[in-house]
Order: C-alpha cells, then structure tokens, then sequence
C-alpha cells in the first residue's frame, strides 16, 4: 500500500496576507484559492520541486494560528537559498551548521515555523 504526504495544514489568521506571503515571498505555486464556505476561504500553494502542498486557512485546520513547528523544506544550498528569501524580503536566520545539515529559519506572519535543510554530503553519496 502507498502512503503519500500530499497536503500539511498551516493556520493563519488572515489568508490573504498568508497567500502573499507563501506565494509572492517565498516562491510556492498556488495550485487554488477558493471560498469553501461563507466567510472561509482555503489557499493551497506548493513549494517549487515538491509534491506535497500546504493549505492556508483560518479554522478549518482545528489547530491555532501560529501554532504548526517544524516544518521543513530541503534545499541545494542553504547559502544561495538564505539569499534568494533576503532578496525577497523575507526575515531569515544565518546558516546553521550542523552535523546532519545546514539550517536556515523562519516564520510566516503568523508565528509558524519553518526550516530550510541542506542535507549533508555522507561519504557514500559523495561523487
């Protein structure tokens, strides 16, 4: 049987400051933007490269507004990654070196959390 993560939830309090900020700041693709009830609008957006998707909304995620940590996106290079989000005036923190990666992180204007991961080169993938 096959198991696909395909869709994570992210709360926000005001979706289209959330879809601004997802789509125009960070790069995602919004795949729909729709009112699925009165009053509640559902913003679906994926990561350039990925096939799981977040959806933005407010109270249809059961969870409070700036409540999901740790999400993580895998990158190339944490450096020109780091670069690219600056340039898109997006706060980032420094590189964060670690043994199991290079880290850079953020937070939406929400409070949700999210790094970007450099995966390490293991000597058995080196090329």
């Amino acid at each position: 049987m096959d198991m696909k993560l395909e869709v994570v939830a992210v709360p926000v309090t005001d979706v289209q400051r959330a879809r601004d900020f997802y789509v125009d700041r960070l790069g995602f693709v919004a795949d729909l933007d729709a009112e699925v009830a009165p009053g509640q609008r559902l913003v679906q957006a994926t990561p350039p490269g990925s096939a799981c998707s977040v959806f933005l909304a407010r109270e249809l995620t059961g969870m409070a507004p700036g409540s999901q940590r740790g999400l993580m996106l895998v990158v190339d290079d944490a450096d020109t990654a780091r670069a690219e989000l600056l340039a898109r005036g997006v706060e980032v923190s420094e590189v964060d070196e670690q043994s199991w990666g290079r880290f850079v992180h953020l937070a939406d204007p929400d409070g949700n959390t999210w790094s970007l991961q450099q995966l390490p080169q293991l000597p058995w993938t080196a090329g």
